[in-house]
């Protein structure tokens, strides 16, 4: 998993460029959770600020952290001049401000397990949000999906982040919604799903595939090949399902 997650930086262009942002629907869904104002927050993994500029340009003083810095580079390039931008990973923050939500977008499946919601837990304000955000990209043609599937098979026996804890996709509660249920800091923990659709060209989808980390830590061969092969079963253009499952959980109140 380290290797994956330290490999976005080699393709940070494409990840702005390819990687789709996020609705308002999802800026309103947290701020309806959270119930009070949301003045502050950490983001955790910001990679190129996809989801930073739907907070900060919300109103929210946004702290953006992210381990790489060619992603960090490039998030700057985009973001409001407000926005803090601190190179970290997750595991590297201290406890000492505190913060009104934190969250990540399609990130907090690389950090570390051990001791993950009691630091989490020290960077929340008490009664804070912690949000975590994201979903796969997919054909939404399941003939189209099954094409593709057999199309990298000899490379790639799947392309998604398998559940950290083992929760089978079939469950009705999704990690990490399942860890903040069991954890002594948070409750009220909720899930919800916004639904998304569109349309992209097949270079399009090709593209977006650049910069998803179970090929780039393929050998350079293996990766145009795996490209080549998947381009060739696609029709010009496809429909794509992009859901973002959200889950939102609240800081408890210290004694």
């Amino acid at each position: 998993m380290s290797d994956r997650a330290l490999s976005f930086g080699m393709m940070a262009q494409a990840y702005e460029r390819f990687r789709p942002g996020y609705p308002e629907e999802l800026f309103d869904t947290v701020a309806a959770y959270a119930a009070r104002p949301l003045r502050t927050a950490l983001e955790i993994g910001a990679g190129t600020g996809k989801a930073t500029r739907l907070f900060a340009e919300r109103g929210v003083a946004v702290t953006a952290t992210e381990p790489d810095e060619a992603m960090l580079t490039e998030l700057r390039k985009h973001v409001p001049a407000h926005v803090r931008t601190v190179r970290a990973a997750f595991e590297d923050l201290r406890p000492g401000e505190r913060y009104d939500l934190v969250y990540a977008a399609a990130a907090l499946h690389w950090t570390s397990p051990e001791d993950r919601w009691s630091r989490m837990a020290s960077l929340v304000e008490p009664g804070g949000v912690v949000a975590s955000f994201g979903g796969p990209i997919e054909p939404a043609d399941p003939a189209v999906a099954r094409t593709v599937r057999a199309a990298r098979a000899p490379f790639l026996a799947r392309d998604d982040v398998p559940s950290p804890d083992g929760t089978p996709p079939e469950a009705e509660m999704q990690w990490p919604g399942t860890e903040l249920q069991r954890s002594e800091w948070f409750t009220d923990v909720r899930q919800a799903v916004i639904e998304r659709r569109f349309t992209l060209t097949a270079d399009d989808y090709i593209g977006h595939l650049s910069t998803v980390s179970a090929y780039l830590v393929l050998p350079d061969a293996e990766r145009e090949q795996v490209f080549s092969q998947i381009r060739r079963v696609l029709p010009e253009t496809l429909q794509i399902t992009a859901d973002v499952t959200v889950h939102l959980a609240r800081r408890r109140y210290e004694p």
